[in-house]
């Protein structure tokens, strides 16, 4: 009875969310997307090892993403206004963050076997351009929510560096986008573009949750620097 109890408890809590778990969930996905775009830059690995790298990273974004939606609090907070509630920042910013790393998720798995210009382009490219897209938007959101309780300046605070770097990480992974579009020929519109956005984007996005890992495992999350 009592082993039973116990594995029980062990079950609950490896399923439950904390900050930590969202933490090392996006520090490993970065991780593992620098590498395989410091892998495609370098020229050191072939491109399948590097779809590998981003394929793995993804699920990795994903399950952190899961868990910052789950800590991010209530969907909406009452107002004097309007119809006396509206959508939190933070809920919105970490809905939108989960909807991006699923999109990856789509891309990244589309890259394993695309075989022709039309499929790169549909299922490739597009879901890519979409995540980033809502990962840009999440990170507009993220500065929104933080600024809402704190000073739009507070360089001592862990939380705002987050906010920031996690903002760059953003802005990168848009250009990376914007990079790896891909022309009628089959080629993208700048391979070296596209790999620096994905790394300096993957850096940033480890370092904003390296910055609050510290924070206690029980604090409530927030959208990514929450990445």
């Amino acid at each position: 009875m009592t082993e039973a109890v116990s594995s029980t408890t062990l079950q609950r809590a490896a399923l439950t969310p904390t900050l930590t778990k969202q933490c090392v969930g996006f520090m490993i996905g970065s991780s593992l997307f620098a590498l395989g775009s410091a892998l495609a830059l370098g020229g050191w690995a072939s491109a399948a090892t590097s779809n590998a790298c981003y394929f793995v990273g993804a699920w990795f974004f994903t399950a952190a993403g899961m868990a910052q939606l789950l800590l991010s609090g209530a969907v909406t907070v009452p107002v004097s206004y309007g119809r006396g509630s509206m959508v939190r920042a933070e809920w919105l910013a970490a809905a939108t963050q989960s909807f991006g790393t699923l999109l990856f998720n789509v891309s990244t798995t589309a890259a394993l076997g695309v075989r022709t210009i039309s499929a790169e382009k549909h299922y490739v490219w597009s879901p890519d351009a979409g995540g980033s897209v809502a990962f840009l938007v999440s990170g507009v959101l993220v500065i929104v929510a933080y600024n809402h309780v704190n000073n739009a300046w507070s360089p001592r605070d862990r939380q705002w560096w987050s906010t920031q770097i996690n903002f760059v990480g953003c802005v990168a992974f848009g250009i990376s986008a914007v990079g790896a579009y891909i022309l009628t020929s089959g080629d993208s519109v700048n391979n070296a573009v596209a790999n620096v956005g994905t790394l300096v984007g993957a850096l940033c996005f480890f370092f904003a949750s390296l910055v609050v890992l510290p924070l206690t495992s029980r604090a409530r999350g927030g959208p990514l620097s929450t990445s």
